[in-house]
């Protein structure tokens, strides 16, 4: 049950009742919050643990495996150590993360996304140009990639406006409309980044509205939104009939690649190109040219894995397939673990967002429910667009395999990801303690109480 009184500000003070014992929120007497550090009432979920150390060992072992072009005579180590650096900075982001109350990601939200948004404006205009689109930055002789970070960073802004706008029956039209709008902001902002990080950020959106239970009325009309966005990006962009023939597109996509310069009707003209040769497949009798080389490679080393593969290490085609350590480093996956393999990592993606939902679920707060499903999506999500890239159901986009595929920025932004939802699964009451509920809202600013609704309430009405 749940009852409110009204301050002497005038403000509404919540006081829960949870079997039997009174919850009291604290009222807004003018006096600042308590936010004394907020002690660990669990250990950080063993389950999420184990899947992330399971994908850093696949990614150890794979990505030497896909790395043979990278390999020099000097030093054959040499890009395992460079990867390794990396996966060790990560794993320090994440028990960095896993130890800081998930309170913190919301009072940032803002300021994270806008550096963000920042720095992929700067990459799209005076960024270097990686695979013939200018999406990096360089800062003293490392590559910073803003999309990766645009990404998490919409997350955590996306769950934080979720989670103040939460209601008993779905989100208030306010925080459909933000949340919208955000989407829509740095979508357009991405594009130039990659489509498919485009259509990426809009699929987790659309999740995270679904988690929050949306009615199905304002899901149709945020989708119509997109739709008409996605629209006119087309008549703006793509709609040119200069460059309708599949052979000029091709040699301006080439262009492109080599470095010529890669400007928004260069990058209009490289996804027209994909889609139109994605649209047409390819056959085993094709001749082999710069344009059908990933996928036929690909498609052999998949073959070539059979039911149980060839063995770590012993892929032929990363040799000849370009960035098989990258965008492709599945298809290495495959040849060296065989079919088995391949479904035995998309389990643990799999079971990984079914851990975050099972958390989620039972979580008493809204934004903490909203924060570790993001994470948990936008991992699984690109995981799944990575795989149906690197097997023929979507076309070509670079698109890394998350926690595993070579890249300093993405293996850092989804070990801060992991080691958000660590934090959730350590901070957030999932119990219906009294003591635990009044010592939550403690720590919690008013505007951030907004109760699960679509889980918790459901495990409080049947209980096991």
């Amino acid at each position: 049950m749940t009852n409110s009184t009204t301050s002497r500000t005038g403000r509404v003070v919540i006081n829960e009742t949870v079997d039997g014992v009174a919850a009291a929120a604290p009222a807004a007497t003018g006096r600042k919050i308590s936010r004394s550090r907020v002690p660990s009432r669990q250990k950080p979920d063993s389950y999420i643990w184990g899947i992330y150390i399971m994908l850093l060992m696949v990614s150890v072992v794979e990505l030497f495996s896909a790395s043979s072009t990278e390999v020099s005579a000097s030093n054959v180590y040499m890009p395992l150590i460079r990867h390794g650096v990396f996966l060790i900075i990560g794993l320090g982001c994440v028990i960095g993360l896993q130890n800081t109350h998930y309170v913190f990601f919301s009072r940032f939200s803002v300021f994270l996304a806008m550096v963000s948004l920042a720095l992929l404006i700067i990459s799209n205009f005076f960024g270097i140009e990686i695979n013939g689109a200018q999406r990096a930055i360089s800062v003293a002789g490392f590559t910073i990639q803003p999309a990766e970070i645009v990404k998490l960073t919409v997350v955590i802004l996306l769950s934080t406006i979720l989670g103040k706008t939460q209601l008993p029956r779905g989100v208030s039209n306010s925080g459909v409309i933000l949340s919208a709008v955000v989407v829509i902001v740095f979508g357009a902002c991405l594009w130039k980044n990659g489509l498919t990080n485009t259509i990426l950020l809009f699929g987790v959106s659309i999740s995270m509205f679904l988690i929050g239970g949306m009615s199905m009325k304002k899901l149709g009309i945020v989708i119509g939104i997109y739709a008409v966005f996605g629209g006119g990006l087309f008549l703006l962009k793509y709609q040119d009939d200069k460059v309708d023939e599949l052979d000029k597109i091709t040699k301006n996509e080439m262009t492109v690649s080599q470095g010529a310069g890669a400007g928004s009707d260069g990058r209009a003209q490289t996804h027209k190109g994909r889609i139109s040769r994605f649209l047409e497949g390819v056959s085993p009798d094709d001749e082999i040219d710069d344009y059908n080389r990933q996928v036929i490679f690909s498609n052999i080393a998949q073959a070539n894995g059979g039911i149980f593969g060839q063995g770590p290490g012993n892929s032929r085609e990363s040799a000849r397939l370009p960035l098989a350590f990258s965008d492709y480093i599945y298809s290495i996956i495959v040849e060296d673990t065989g079919l088995v393999g391949g479904i035995f990592l998309l389990m643990m993606y799999l079971l990984l967002l079914a851990r975050a939902g099972s958390i989620a679920y039972k979580c008493k707060r809204a934004f903490p429910a909203f924060l570790i499903m993001g994470c948990a999506v936008l991992i699984v999500f690109q995981a799944l667009v990575h795989m149906a890239i690197v097997t023929g159901l979507f076309p070509v986009s670079g698109q890394p395999l998350p926690l595993i595929s070579k890249g300093g920025t993405s293996i850092i932004v989804m070990s801060c990801a992991i080691g958000i939802m660590l934090s959730v699964s350590r901070f957030a009451v999932t119990s219906g303690s009294s003591k635990d509920i009044s010592e939550e809202l403690t720590h919690l600013p008013e505007d951030m109480q907004a109760e699960n609704f679509s889980g918790y309430q459901k495990n409080r009405q049947n209980p096991d």
